[in-house]
């Protein structure tokens, strides 16, 4: 009776498409589930996420979950996730994907889950890292050990909008390193973030998270822009 009320008075809306969840339904309703773009990364072994950093930096797979749309569903909930503190969307991309993930032959060495980091003052600034709930969503699910400490942002940059290219391309040498845990020798990590871009941003992590002695890296995102 008491989640009657609340649901009475704060009514459960879709992430996606505002419309009110079903008793059955968490954070995202059915008809988004079926409408939601996905990219079947999973079963294309050269899919177009790993293309994009193919000849750039050696990963051993790379995915993303969904297409990320302009003014679609996808970025909608990915912008009240990291803008609104909607961390639970997170969480259930993370469980989705998990479920896919499962049988995925490449994961099975996976040793641990290290989120792409936010600069302390940012993560002051925002309260939380936007792809924290997801990656313990999978190292929950698929009982991979999550490290939010692997990894270091070593710069804090509020927009590169007003910098040049060659100005940008300087900053982002410097912009991520490695802490100095070294128990992760000879490991595979899986990194992961909300949005693949340019795929900048996750080349950089990995050339830090490579500095690690024979270690293996890739890349699993929630979403990939089309």
């Amino acid at each position: 009776m008491f989640t009657s009320l609340i649901n009475l008075f704060y009514p459960r809306i879709c992430a996606g498409c505002e419309s009110f969840l079903l008793q059955d339904e968490k954070v995202i309703c059915t008809r988004c589930r079926h409408e939601i773009p996905l990219t079947n990364h999973l079963v294309i072994p050269n899919n177009e996420a790993f293309m994009k950093f193919y000849g750039k930096i050696p990963v051993e797979f790379a995915v993303a979950h969904f297409y990320f749309h302009k003014k679609g569903v996808v970025q909608e909930m990915i912008h009240k996730l990291k803008y609104k503190g909607h961390e639970e969307i997170g969480e259930a991309i993370g469980i989705w994907l998990a479920e896919e993930l499962k049988n995925f032959a490449p994961m099975q060495d996976v040793s641990c889950i290290v989120p792409v980091p936010l600069h302390p003052k940012k993560l002051r600034e925002r309260g939380y890292n936007q792809v924290t709930s997801f990656g313990k969503a999978l190292s929950e699910k698929l009982n991979i050990p999550y490290d939010e400490n692997v990894l270091i942002r070593n710069l804090y940059t509020k927009t590169q909008t007003k910098k040049n290219l060659l100005g940008r391309i300087e900053l982002a040498k410097n912009l991520f390193d490695i802490s100095n845990d070294i128990s992760l020798n000879g490991n595979h990590i899986v990194l992961v973030d909300d949005v693949i871009t340019t795929g900048s941003t996750l080349e950089k992590c990995c050339s830090a998270l490579l500095k690690i002695p024979n270690v293996k890296v890739s890349i699993i995102c929630m979403a990939m822009s089309q």
